[in-house]
């Protein structure tokens, strides 16, 4: 698809980009919002419903108190109030995924309101302004069948499974945010990285962008350098991963740029973002408000939380990722590039307990963020699923430690566990990988080398040390590895003293 784009340095330039994102989570409660059935996802389409989560004439709901739960420690998370009194509403729209014709959702009363967060891009910490969480029923989900995309367009027919409808949902939705500057993308991810950490942390969701369980609107719009007057805003929908969410936005600031520049006019509309070509395309338009008809649900009583269940919740909030990774790092004493690192790779669990396992933070951090990782890309699966567990990588790291074996011995050891052979140890002895210490056939390997190559021995006994790295490499390839470079490297200085 063509469109033209400004230039993204040009674009900020001449405008300065507002945010503003809507991230809808899926809680991870057995049963539904309204009904009893399960949650569980993947399941065979339209086997986990109810006359009440289908909308059947008659069917009464009843409130998921596990959902009320997790909605407060939400709030309290992101330093919102909780309100003394809310209610459900109904919004009134018609979606084919959507059986009741309404969604149970909150209206001008949520649940939690006015909070505020701070991530952290580049060294620079950006306020986020929290204006509610308030909770919902999620949709049913429509599969689009004969189509190139899977999209709609193009499709041949749609079909419905309802498994998804009921389930609990809450919308946490942000204040305008301004002041990002041409970080505006990167504080997005950041932003919606961090709520799927502290979501993780909270354990009210399994927060799996990928099975749509954490989704992102993201909004922006531009304006003019040295205006105080918001633009006219996009919404891109369901963006379902960090680096879609960063290529969304910078793909429309530039698109809003080019359109201001040429003295048109930005459209306030959905989009939809294209992760094959890397661009939105629009969706429907949004120029007038749209009337749910939104009206109390008379088949659900208000809730009020007691002030004394609230601080109880507060105090089941535990140690906070922010709090916990910036206790971490200094602990460990990494810069603050070398800390980026571990969480951009999603390594910190992992890390925490090689080290809570007995490995040196930066061994730990070694072999999880080069050996593991690599092998976790090639394998097309998450550092959690490699195959090697924090305690093994711990086990390896002691056997480097004590002499056992070098690094170079250590990738064969790492091949050995993910290949099934057992713990570190026994690939050790099973492989026969364990480091020559045996004195005379190190100095047999040293005089072989020594006799093999005459011309950088007497260059080493000139006084030439770096002529040295040609024997030791022949050293260390006679013993196929399996010896300690350094005592190979005194060993031959002390024969050609």
């Amino acid at each position: 698809m063509s469109t033209e784009l400004v230039d993204y340095d040009e674009a900020l330039s001449r405008y300065e980009p507002v945010l503003g994102l809507e991230v809808h989570v899926e809680l991870n409660t057995a049963s539904k919002m309204f009904c009893g059935c399960s949650t569980e996802f993947g399941a065979e389409p339209n086997t986990q419903t109810c006359p009440v989560c289908l909308g059947l004439p008659g069917s009464l709901p009843v409130v998921n108190g596990k959902a009320v739960e997790s909605a407060m420690r939400i709030g309290l998370a992101l330093g919102c109030e909780i309100a003394t009194w809310c209610r459900f509403a109904r919004k009134n729209y018609f979606y084919p995924d959507m059986t009741k014709d309404f969604q149970t959702s909150q209206y001008d009363e949520p649940i939690a309101f006015e909070g505020s967060v701070s991530v952290e891009v580049d060294g620079v910490a950006y306020e986020i302004p929290i204006e509610r969480a308030h909770m919902e029923e999620d949709a049913g989900k429509l599969l689009h069948v004969g189509g190139a995309t899977g999209r709609i367009q193009g499709a041949e027919y749609s079909l419905i499974d309802y498994n998804r409808a009921g389930v609990p949902l809450i919308e946490i939705v942000t204040k305008p945010v301004l002041g990002t500057g041409a970080k505006a993308p990167e504080v997005a991810r950041a932003y919606v990285s961090f709520l799927r950490d502290l979501l993780k942390a909270l354990g009210v969701s399994d927060v799996r962008m990928e099975q749509g369980s954490l989704r992102c609107d993201a909004n922006v719009s531009l304006m003019p350098k040295g205006s105080t007057v918001l633009g006219t805003r996009t919404e891109t929908k369901n963006v379902n991963s960090l680096r879609s969410i960063e290529a969304a936005l910078r793909y429309e600031i530039c698109r809003q740029a080019a359109v201001l520049d040429a003295g048109g006019r930005v459209v306030q509309e959905t989009r939809h973002w294209h992760e094959d070509g890397g661009f939105t395309s629009p969706g429907r338009s949004k120029e007038q408000a749209e009337d749910y008809r939104y009206f109390p649900e008379p088949d659900l009583v208000p809730i009020a939380p007691s002030r004394e269940w609230v601080e109880e919740l507060r105090g089941t909030l535990g140690e906070l990722p922010s709090v916990r990774m910036g206790r971490l790092r200094a602990d460990w004493g990494f810069t603050e590039r070398e800390f980026g690192d571990i969480i951009a790779n999603g390594a910190l669990d992992v890390v925490e307990a090689t080290v809570v396992a007995g490995a040196p933070p930066s061994a730990a951090r070694k072999w999880w963020l080069t050996e593991l990782a690599r092998r976790a890309n090639e394998a097309g699966v998450e550092l959690v699923e490699v195959g090697m567990t924090p305690v093994q990588v711990a086990a390896l790291q002691k056997l480097v430690d004590a002499g056992t074996i070098n690094d170079k011995l250590a990738r064969q050891v790492i091949d050995g566990v993910l290949a099934g052979e057992g713990e570190p140890d026994e690939v050790v002895r099973s492989r026969g990988l364990a480091v020559v210490s045996d004195t005379g056939a190190l100095t047999a390997a040293v005089d072989k080398a020594i006799a093999a190559d005459p011309d950088a021995a007497a260059k080493v006994r000139e006084g030439k040390v770096q002529a040295a790295g040609a024997l030791i490499g022949a050293v260390m390839k006679e013993m196929r590895g399996q010896a300690d470079a350094a005592a190979v490297r005194a060993l031959l200085l002390e024969r050609l003293s």
